[in-house]
């Protein structure tokens, strides 16, 4: 059994692999380009799922199994895969801890005004006159409530927090006191102190939120996107800032990355923009390779009992 890599791993990880599957055959890449190289003798795969195309898969006759190092998922060739019948996992949930934090903090960054205090201490200012909020006791509305949103809400609760959730199924999840489906989202919008989007980018997420929504939602709330950037067009959230709409917009996903310098956003007072790394953390591959190894373990016993497998004609 050949398994190729095109994610580049550290040697320990590199070597734990080998010495804990003695009998497999790893094959370790550092780019897509090197791993073209032994595509067509690959029966699994490891990558971060951006460097895939329909061609590279063409070439895989052997696969049979990718195993995704991120949750992202949007730039996969799914149609290729799904002719040839490849089974698809990824790390979906590993990013929760450090996502949620990165919630938590930027609220608490705009309520404790985190951006005019490191001002004042640059300029060297001792003024008490700027204005604190507390965010114990609001209303949250996470859009997106898998992993990723269960555990912003139950970081949300150490706040005594209200929380709701919004889904495609609207079903009852834990940490979130009701949930809606993504059709009712306007029901709770105006109750909304934070709006927190975690969404992931399909067909259904697609400009998810509209002018309409913005104005629905109360002008002191904050909005925080972290999922996907095409979940809401930059004009529409530009737009809900600069007519007062909302307070605050907090970005670390956009519909073009790297945020171009010349983007409105980077002057924008009442935006925070951050580079995309609210899901950045030390221990993140050795999560990933941890699901990774439960589901080798799955296709060795022929079991079936995936950690995330992905539904290949939906794309999550």
């Amino acid at each position: 059994m050949r398994i190729v890599s095109s994610a580049k791993l550290s040697t320990k990880h590199k070597v734990k692999l080998m010495e804990k599957y003695p009998d497999l055959t790893f094959i370790f890449c550092d780019n897509i380009d090197e791993a073209k190289q032994h595509i067509n003798e690959a029966e699994i795969m490891l990558t971060y799922g951006g460097d895939l195309t329909a061609d590279i898969i063409s070439q895989a006759r052997q696969l049979k199994w990718i195993m995704v190092l991120s949750a992202g998922m949007d730039k996969m060739p799914f149609e290729a895969i799904h002719e040839l019948g490849i089974l698809v996992t990824n790390a979906r949930g590993i990013h929760k801890t450090p996502m949620a934090e990165y919630a938590i903090f930027m609220l608490l960054q705009v309520y404790r005004q985190g951006k005019e205090m490191i001002r004042k201490e640059t300029a060297k200012e001792w003024d008490h006159s700027v204005k604190m909020r507390e965010i114990t006791g609001k209303t949250m509305v996470v859009a997106g409530t898998g992993a990723i949103g269960q555990e912003v809400a139950r970081l949300a609760k150490a706040f005594q927090m209200k929380t709701y959730g919004v889904s495609r199924s609207g079903r009852s999840v834990e940490f979130f006191d009701q949930n809606f489906t993504s059709e009712e989202l306007a029901k709770v919008l105006p109750e909304a102190d934070f709006v927190v989007s975690v969404l992931p980018s399909t067909p259904e997420t697609a400009n998810f939120f509209s002018c309409e929504h913005f104005q629905m939602l109360p002008n002191h709330a904050v909005f925080l996107n972290m999922g996907r950037g095409d979940v809401v067009p930059s004009d529409v959230i530009l737009k809900a800032v600069r007519e007062e709409e909302i307070a605050h917009a907090v970005l670390d996903v956009f519909e073009t990355e790297p945020l171009p310098d010349d983007h409105p956003f980077w002057e924008e007072e009442n935006i925070t923009v951050t580079p995309h790394m609210s899901g950045i953390s030390p221990h993140y591959l050795t999560r990933a390779l941890d699901i990774f190894e439960k589901n080798l373990q799955a296709y060795m016993e022929n079991s079936n009992h995936y950690v995330n497998k992905i539904d290949v004609t939906r794309g999550y």
